[in-house]
């Protein structure tokens, strides 16, 4: 299977990075949406958990390499990975985004830049790794990781960006968001000195762009990449999948998701209007497409469809 589908904004050549995926629950995934509706788009297993791939994005930037989102990582235990249904080991690498980055030609010591659109554990888990057993280690864990081992950073010589209140948001959970929110993703980082705030829309190399898209959580952000009169746009949370794209179909796992709509329809309404790519990070088959008006509200748009289709 190849990890890699890459495509052009401009002069900036984009990957999408294959990370792994997960299985979350069908009803939560999709909220109020009864289920005949929803698995017509996405079958679930047998305990009713729905596919969802782990999906990042690599943009060739000429301040180096920027990575949007990190999947999910390797520090979790078996339970975890079984109830979630993770399956994103690697060949080579501590997981299979390391596989997708050396297929795209890159190293994880070369990128410069990490951008979380978030922090939940699915979107920030591969901030940090636990280095894999070794044949000397005195003792592993299950899955062949070092007991006791500390959390390393995954991408030893970037910056991690991420919005500032955010990470205020993760570091002060409650009883509903602490399962999402798991220190060792983001604490390391901050140990380490190699965090960029950001407050708000900001700018933060020429041509890429952190935006606000709050709904899922206060302060989630997408990312847009402009170039050459072009945009793309990774979506994040906010439209998890394609089947995600019709404003009221909101997943019971936002936060806020009123918030989420109207952040929807200025995203969707400008990205239709404008021809912008959309990324979406967790959609099992789509990696990338558009945007198309579907009465009052939005539908997918594959790339070989000529715009204007349902």
């Amino acid at each position: 299977m190849a990890l890699v589908t890459s495509f052009r904004v401009g002069s900036l050549s984009c990957h999408a990075l294959e990370a792994g995926c997960q299985r979350l629950d069908g009803g939560a995934m999709f909220g109020v949406v009864p289920k005949p509706l929803w698995e017509r788009r996405i079958a679930p297993d047998e305990r009713n958990r729905i596919p969802l791939a782990l999906r990042c994005l690599l943009v060739e930037h000429d301040d180096g390499p920027v990575l949007i989102d990190t999947g999910l990582g390797n520090k979790e235990s078996d339970k975890f990975r079984d109830i979630y249904g993770v399956q994103n080991a690697g060949r080579t690498g501590p997981t299979q985004l390391e596989d997708a980055l050396a297929e795209a030609g890159f190293r994880p010591e070369e990128v410069r830049w990490v951008i979380n659109t978030h922090l939940h554990f699915d979107h920030a888990g591969g901030n940090t790794f636990i280095p894999l057993h070794l044949p000397s280690s005195p003792s592993i864990s299950h899955g062949g990781r070092t007991v006791g081992a500390a959390p390393q950073l995954s991408f030893p010589n970037a910056t991690y960006v991420v919005q500032q209140r955010e990470l205020e948001f993760a570091t002060h959970t409650n009883e509903r968001t602490a399962a999402s929110y798991l220190e060792h993703n983001f604490a390391p980082v901050g140990g380490a000195g190699r965090w960029r705030l950001a407050n708000g829309e900001t700018e933060l190399v020429p041509g890429i762009r952190l935006v606000p898209t709050p709904g899922h959580v206060p302060f989630h952000q997408s990312v847009v990449i402009a170039q050459g009169g072009e945009r793309a746009c990774f979506l994040g949370d906010l439209v998890p999948t394609t089947a995600h794209l019709p404003l009221p179909w909101i997943m019971g796992y936002d936060l806020e998701p009123l918030v989420t709509l109207e952040t929807k329809r200025a995203l969707l309404s400008r990205a239709e209007a404008d021809g912008w790519l959309l990324v979406f990070e967790h959609d099992p088959a789509h990696p990338v497409g558009r945007v198309v008006r579907e009465g009052k509200s939005f539908a997918f748009a594959a790339l070989d469809t000529p715009s204007g289709a349902g």
